[in-house]
């Protein structure tokens, strides 16, 4: 991968995880577990989130991680529910800043057609696009139904007591092993598939900017 583009995700991970980070916390905060804003993640600041290999895996394979947000369960009424209202929030963060980097990018596309494309926004371009697709994988990514992922929260508020406290008990062994079986590159196609899905579908959610593109630009 060159300088370019490395940079480009840079600029993509200092705020897609903060904005994913943060929509944890705010929502705990707003179900009653303030843990997260004392520990002052509650905070769109970057460096207050950020897990630098999470950060490096990001930047040259467009998939990483963050420090996760410290929730307590015991400060929800409802501690299942709770976990998994709160844990929704990150993926549907990346979903809507997915489809605000789409708009933008359909408008900079339309507008370099009709006036000209220049350097700058050529490259304001590039960045709202890769905004786009790595927001979406990260939302995918992070919907995945194991531990410590945010889709496991979700999952688990279908499940009973009983194996809800016994996947919690195995977490950290569940991770190792979806970290390996994502090492060997089997996900990756479904993951291909399912990023290209959305996009697919936010893509005819934001048609009124190709109704405008078309009418006023082309």
């Amino acid at each position: 991968m060159d300088l370019f583009n490395i940079i480009i995700r840079a600029i993509v991970l200092m705020t897609a995880i903060p904005i994913h980070e943060a929509a944890h916390a705010y929502v705990a905060d707003r179900l009653g577990d303030p843990t997260a804003r004392y520990s002052g993640r509650l905070t769109l600041n970057p460096m207050a989130h950020i897990d630098y290999i999470g950060a490096l895996a990001l930047l040259f394979t467009g998939i990483g991680w963050a420090k996760p947000v410290p929730i307590n369960p015991n400060n929800f009424e409802d501690r299942k529910k709770g976990m998994a209202i709160s844990a929704a929030a990150g993926p549907i963060s990346n979903i809507i800043v997915a489809t605000i980097s789409l708009i933008i990018t359909k408008s900079i596309g339309y507008f370099s057609y009709s006036f000209g494309s220049s350097f700058v926004l050529s490259t304001l371009f590039t960045i709202f696009r890769t905004m786009c697709f790595i927001n979406i994988s990260l939302a995918i990514f992070n919907l995945l139904p194991f531990p410590p992922f945010d889709g496991s929260r979700i999952f688990n508020y279908f499940l009973s007591d009983k194996w809800y406290f016994k996947i919690m008990e195995y977490e950290q062994y569940i991770f190792i092993g979806l970290f390996v079986v994502l090492l060997t590159g089997i996900l990756d196609l479904p993951l291909s598939i399912l990023t290209s899905a959305i996009f697919s579908v936010l893509d005819k959610l934001t048609f009124f900017v190709d109704v405008i593109g078309n009418t006023f630009l082309l």
